[in-house]
């Protein structure tokens, strides 16, 4: 961000004095569990950048409070190289490096302070290669541990566990859209027309790389088809937070220079599995949900 976009967006350094401020009057308590999201240029000039909002959530959660990213593996081999020529394939198959969780870069598409917080001395990265998860404090092992092959935005994944245990999701600056914790929802809602994925990557087993088969919800694009209930151009996840901001789920405040939201992560996926599944059973010609 450049200078003349600077003052214009902020009244000073976001400082992270001023980020425990923020946080703690959006809601943010001690002893949270809390995902977040960010977007670092919303939040206006953070003096320090992604250690800074780090230190900040850590002040405000305290010593008994875990913090909780989304990472996936930026380096991941696409879906489609089964689709590739022979000789492609085979190349990618020999020499693919097997996902790390030391060294596999998060989603930069995630933005940086996933891969600040999975460096953080201390942090837990959870083992499946496409759609791990990485957390630090007091409950980082019980959230990433043995995070399921198959489904693994499903029961028992990180996500099932951050709601079990009255986990916070935070969207710091970040837009609506980006609340990952609605593809839970997505893989628990009974409703027509859900679309799936399987796909390939390689892995270390008992020291040797291998190469594995995952099958999931089709988290890229999409699990289901929501155009019949979200208007054009519109994204649903941003339809859904939206309509549950609207129900009197959730906190929205400023952080920073920054529009800020901050939601209970059970009520997100009951809200969303509830939304999910009577607007798309409803579109699909049936009066209630699927399986009442």
């Amino acid at each position: 961000m450049d200078e003349p976009d600077l003052l214009k967006r902020s009244d000073g350094p976001v400082t992270r004095s001023r980020l425990v401020r923020d946080l703690r009057g959006l809601g943010l308590a001690e002893g949270d569990i809390v995902m977040f999201h960010t977007r670092m240029s919303a939040l206006g000039y953070v003096a320090g950048g992604p250690q800074t909002i780090i230190n900040a959530l850590r002040d405000t959660v305290g010593a008994t409070g875990t913090l909780m990213v989304t990472c996936g593996w930026n380096d991941a081999p696409p879906y489609d190289f089964t689709d590739w020529p022979g000789d492609w394939q085979d190349a990618l198959r020999a020499e693919h490096p097997a996902y790390d969780l030391r060294f596999s870069e998060a989603d930069h598409n995630n933005g940086r302070l996933p891969e600040a917080l999975r460096r953080w001395p201390g942090a837990v990265r959870s083992r499946h290669p496409d759609a791990s998860f990485a957390a630090l404090g007091p409950a980082a092992h019980v959230l990433m541990d043995d995070h399921p092959w198959d489904d693994p935005h499903g029961p028992d994944s990180p996500l099932a566990r951050l709601a079990a245990r009255g986990g916070r999701v935070l969207l710091l600056g970040a837009p609506l859209d980006t609340l990952t914790l609605l593809h839970h929802a997505e893989a628990l809602a009974k409703a027509p027309g859900k679309r799936f994925v399987d796909y390939q990557q390689p892995i270390t087993v008992d020291g040797e790389r291998v190469w594995r088969r995952f099958r999931d919800i089709d988290s890229e694009d999409g699990a289901f088809d929501y155009t019949p209930v979200v208007p054009k151009g519109q994204d649903a996840f941003e339809v859904i937070a939206r309509d549950m901001l609207t129900a009197g789920h959730g906190r929205q405040g400023q952080v920073g220079a920054a529009t800020s939201y901050l939601f209970e992560a059970a009520d997100v996926v009951r809200f969303g599995v509830n939304w999910i599944e009577s607007k798309l059973a409803r579109s699909a010609g049936y009066g209630q949900r699927l399986g009442t």
